[in-house]
């Protein structure tokens, strides 16, 4: 399915549309299960997509991927009915940004007029839900846009600090060897998607923030699954603290 998902990466100019069959195909995949709601909804381009291991690194909190591979943060904006308000998530992690600067060469005032927006939607219709923006990351590929990507996460991290109910976090500087570069051992043979040493970074950065924000709400989730006790969640949890 990660291939489908990807199918409009080199498209020449943003055209949300071309994401209809990838929420074509989340569509099929909810209709022979059906996620819970006030799950974790993961949603963003590739490097959501390719994170195979994302139950694994998030649990035991109840997350649910809905990245589709190339997309921008204006088309995670036009999609977030499909991608995330629909499953009524009591948070929604987000990787954008990468493809707008990167690939599109847009500025870093365009990509945080884009979150705000998105911000400002999914508050509009679901006002308590929380959103964990994770920071644009550096890549060997497109080294040369980490000036302007940079400037967006520090746009974007500003906006986060005035709202509660955004968080940024840093999974970019982290991925900087001691000489400000990306680190080669955290990336794929084409320098820009992570491997699994890449991921293994992310999900320690990342579920240390979500089980301290999120897990006494993990068995609020509505799910035919058996739920996950608090007793475990606080057990797991001290391990980060």
């Amino acid at each position: 399915m990660g291939m489908l998902l990807l199918w409009g990466f080199a498209a020449q100019a943003q055209d949300p549309v071309q994401w209809a069959e990838a929420m074509r195909a989340f569509a099929a995949e909810d209709a022979t299960s059906a996620p819970p709601t006030n799950a974790i909804v993961f949603t963003g381009s590739s490097s959501i997509v390719f994170w195979k291991t994302l139950h694994e690194d998030m649990a035991p909190l109840t997350v649910i991927n809905r990245g589709f591979g190339g997309s921008t943060m204006r088309e995670a904006l036009y999609w977030l009915d499909k991608v995330a308000l629909q499953y009524r998530p009591r948070a929604v992690v987000l990787y954008e940004g990468d493809n707008d600067i990167g690939y599109y060469g847009l500025k870093a005032e365009k990509v945080v007029e884009d979150f705000k927006l998105l911000a400002a939607r999914l508050h509009t219709e679901l006002p308590a839900t929380r959103l964990y923006f994770l920071a644009i990351k550096p890549s060997i590929l497109r080294w040369k846009s980490w000036p302007e990507m940079r400037r967006a996460n520090e746009l974007i991290r500003a906006i986060c600090e005035r709202d509660p109910r955004l968080q940024f976090i840093d999974v970019a500087s982290p991925m900087l060897n001691e000489a400000g570069q990306p680190r080669n051992e955290l990336f794929e043979a084409d320098d820009l998607h992570l491997n699994a040493k890449g991921y293994a970074l992310w999900a320690s950065l990342v579920r240390p923030v979500l089980l301290e924000e999120e897990g006494d709400h993990q068995a609020q989730v509505i799910s035919p699954a058996r739920r996950v006790p608090v007793a475990w969640l606080n057990a797991i949890r001290s391990r980060y603290t």
